[in-house]
């Protein structure tokens, strides 16, 4: 069975570098995890954040995904390890989800590996901008 292509991934500029260090500083507790976000940011486009679509996942991003298998929708707010709260619905970016969240665009379809190592397809419904008071990136 072919593989589907992977959706593209934009990164904003300014905050690849504390992604990388993110997945550099979580390689010994969980290598897949730190493996999977250097992957994406490997094969990223980086642009400015200016460059970035509003409709683009990044950190403070409001994103509505749903699982195809089930059918539910769910939205989470991307955020930074230290602002997570998932009864809050922020989502770290070093969770899986929120790895294969970043730096895709309303319309992206992907399979998504659960930490119980079921593999999903999801399809990012829409993406709302961080709002203009949030804390910066």
């Amino acid at each position: 069975m072919a593989r589907k292509a992977r959706p593209q991934v934009t990164i904003a500029r300014e905050t690849l570098d504390r992604l990388e260090g993110l997945a550099e500083g979580m390689m010994a507790r969980s290598p897949d995890l730190a493996g999977r976000l250097l992957d994406e940011l490997a094969r990223a486009r980086i642009v400015p954040a200016a460059k970035v679509g509003a409709d683009v996942a990044g950190i403070g991003s409001t994103i509505t995904y749903r699982d195809e298998a089930t059918g539910r929708d769910q939205t989470i707010t991307l955020v930074w390890p230290e602002d997570a709260d998932i009864a809050a619905g922020r989502a770290s970016v070093m969770t899986p989800i929120g790895v294969a969240l970043l730096g895709l665009a309303a319309g992206a379809r992907f399979p998504w590996e659960t930490r119980m190592g079921e593999t999903r397809e999801l399809t990012v419904l829409s993406v709302s901008p961080p709002e203009a008071d949030a804390p910066a990136a």
